[in-house]
């Protein structure tokens, strides 16, 4: 049997960041991944038969991944910003118009705000609620690599209003204390419900915990586009793990995890058989739910997505009934019937069970910003990628016998490209490609596709709803929000307290947390020399 100062099991991206950076610390690492190839959701793939085209199948942006991973570790990533944050489509007294918001919102965003709503109160609305963010993601950004900080102390750091504002209370009471027009309503709520199924007054405030999260990152909250696509991520993290001298195995299924504080064994089956391996530590980077199956548990709470993905590959741009540049209009996201009450109205239908009429969207074009994912021909031959989330999509709607499964699937997806056909001025059929079969390029993913693909528990993107960045109680003050009932054992992937989406959060805390831990409990492990935070991070 094989013995490693930590095994991870799961070979995701935050797997990755914490295998790298405890391996830098000197310890020995092996990570464990069921898959033929590393990376879990943030990888890229080629879909669709005989075209060159490698889309980010799964994840598809990058906004939490702080500046300092990428720096500690040496990643050679390339993240570009969009000149676009988004564009909005509608149609109001009968005309097709929409809204503009740029990255650095300029006269152009502002005059498109006045053409909509008939002056400039919701612009400056806008402008003032988002300076109000801006300040709230700078003060809570640096705290994300750190141990959590008491709930109070967070407070003080964000100021009584902003904590009142966006912590306190509903963020619908906001939304709808601040602006006046649906549509720009709309527009900042989604943030709110992007992979999270909820609504605006929910009690829970689930939809405030998302909201932040999709706007702290960095300190920015920009979301920019990654060179290669998300694969390139998952790749610069398995070099770096890799040069680091941690043992990546692919085609290793973890079937069962035993730890009692001290030492730890994962059991593992490959080509070849059985195996076992044994540990001072382990790190799951799968969701809590399947570390709780993996130990013999019945997990506490079994997650659940409410996303459909769509990955489209086109011959040309469609053109807009709003005479919108579509180079422009497609550039940022691209919302599709995500007016405020539309959203309500979507969620409602959703939560009686049945898929939305309307079911709210967004889009956005991958090759505008990077057109390397495509062959050097067809990105002359002016093609181009759209990929749609779609919003308010449970796993329930698609439970069911697998012909049961394929036909939701199918009337999800055309009921998303029916929204987005109502703005176009041609119908998106019209500019899909085909593969090499003659079938029109375009695939769709429903939340138990992701759980197949990729092991989320319900296809649920976060391994959970997202918690507060904060501790909440005085028993997580001071921890890394990793930690698990048994002191070797850490959750370093989404389902962690600061994961979720594409940010190898979880991973660096659990790493940290290891790091501490070792350097109270142990002087010099054989075969390694002393491992420190330091070391971590100075190599």
């Amino acid at each position: 049997m094989e013995s490693y100062d930590v095994a991870v099991v799961g070979g995701g991206h935050n797997a990755l960041v914490a295998a790298a950076y405890l391996a830098r610390a000197g310890l020995s690492v092996i990570v464990l991944e069921r898959l033929d190839h590393l990376g879990g959701a943030a990888v890229s793939e080629r879909p669709f038969a005989g075209q060159d085209a490698r889309l980010s199948r799964y994840s598809y942006l990058v906004s939490l991944l702080p500046d300092r991973i990428v720096a500690d570790l040496d990643l050679r990533l390339d993240l570009r910003s969009r000149p676009v944050a988004s564009y909005t489509p509608v149609v109001r007294d009968g005309s097709p118009t929409g809204l503009l918001v740029e990255r650095e919102p300029g006269p152009a965003t502002a005059e498109s705000f006045r053409s909509l709503t008939g002056s400039d109160r919701e612009y400056a609305a806008w402008r003032a609620f988002y300076g109000e963010l801006e300040d709230v993601a700078e003060a809570l950004a640096p705290t994300l690599l750190e141990p959590l900080r008491p709930a109070a102390e967070v407070r003080d750091r964000l100021g009584a209003q902003a904590w009142d504002r966006f912590v306190a209370r509903p963020l619908g009471e906001v939304v709808e204390q601040t602006f006046a027009d649906d549509l720009v309503r709309g527009v900042v709520l989604t943030d709110g419900v992007i992979g999270t199924f909820t609504h605006a007054h929910d009690p829970s405030l689930r939809q405030n915990r998302c909201f932040l999260y999709h706007l702290i990152g960095n300190g920015t909250g920009e979301w920019r586009v990654p060179v290669g696509g998300m694969g390139a991520v998952s790749g610069a993290l398995a070099t770096a793990a890799r040069q680091a001298g941690a043992t990546l195995r692919t085609g290793a299924e973890v079937t069962a995890v035993e730890v009692d504080g001290t030492s730890a064994r994962v059991d593992f089956t490959d080509e070849d058989g059985k195996h076992a391996v044994d540990a001072s530590y382990v790190l799951a980077g799968c969701a809590p739910a399947t570390l709780d199956r993996l130990r013999g548990r019945r997990p506490a709470e079994v997650p659940e997505g409410a996303q459909l993905k769509l990955n489209l590959l086109l011959t040309r741009l469609p053109k807009l009934r709003s005479g919108a540049d579509p180079r422009q209009a497609y550039a940022g996201t691209f919302h599709i019937d995500e007016g405020y009450a539309e959203l309500q109205r979507a969620y409602d239908e959703a939560a009686g069970g049945r898929l939305p009429t309307r079911p709210p969207g967004e889009i956005y074009c991958h090759t505008l910003t990077d057109p390397t994912i495509l062959a050097p021909d067809l990105a002359e031959r002016g093609w181009h990628t759209l990929t749609l989330f779609g919003l308010h999509a449970p796993a329930r709607l698609f439970e069911g016998s697998e012909a049961d499964h394929a036909a939701s699937r199918d009337a999800a997806a055309a009921a998303y490209l029916a929204g987005l056909n109502a703005h176009l001025a041609e119908p998106i059929e019209d500019c899909l490609a085909t593969d090499r079969d003659g079938r029109p390029c375009v695939e769709a993913k429903t939340p138990l596709d992701v759980e197949a693909s990729v092991g989320m528990p319900g296809g649920h993107i976060f391994h959970g709803d997202l918690a507060w960045p904060w501790a909440e109680t005085s028993d997580e003050e001071g921890t890394w929000g990793v930690e698990t009932d048994v002191p070797n054992l850490m959750i370093c992937g989404s389902g962690a307290r600061r994961g979720g989406a594409v940010s190898g959060i979880g991973g660096h805390n659990a790493a940290h947390a290891v790091l501490q831990r070792w350097d109270r409990t142990r002087n010099s492990p054989a075969g390694t020399h002393t491992a420190n935070i330091s070391d971590a991070t100075r190599r």
